[in-house]
């Protein structure tokens, strides 16, 4: 477990996550046909070629789902009850096949439970960045997590 119990979180903490991704095609053609989305931005080569961007995008909610999950090993592996909801999720740069990406998190707000005072509410504001330091993702995360025993 390497994830921390709600009572160790500060707000303001920051954490820069070790894992970079790669985004490959695979990637975004497995993650595209799992979830039914057609968009031929996302799978069609040479209709993305045609479009203002000039090939691919990567599917945002793959992006979106990349942020989240490189930033589970340093926050909630181990502690999480429950995700409790995203907010303010923005795009504001595209993602393209052969980006790396990396995650950073910081704590903008703690909440005692008030039905469930073995645990607390902690908002994490997640910010996913390619390899020029652009941010292609960002969102709120409120996630319950347990205290420590």
């Amino acid at each position: 477990m390497t994830g921390r119990f709600y009572d160790e979180w500060q707000i303001g903490d920051r954490i820069d996550h070790p894992i970079r991704r790669t985004v490959t095609e695979t990637d975004n053609l497995l993650f595209s046909a799992m979830t039914h989305n057609p968009q031929p931005l996302h799978i069609d080569a040479e209709a993305a070629k045609a479009s203002e961007f000039g090939q691919i995008l990567v599917n945002g909610t793959f992006t979106f789902a990349l942020m989240v999950g490189l930033s589970v090993g340093e926050t909630t592996l181990g502690t999480l009850v429950a995700n409790l909801g995203y907010d303010q999720l923005v795009m504001p740069k595209p993602v393209f096949i052969g980006d790396t990406l990396r995650a950073t998190t910081e704590v903008t707000a703690l909440k005692n439970s008030r039905s469930r005072p073995d645990a607390g509410i902690v908002t994490f504001t997640h910010e996913l960045l390619n390899q020029r330091d652009e941010t292609v993702c960002r969102c709120l995360r409120s996630a319950l997590l347990k205290r420590r025993p």
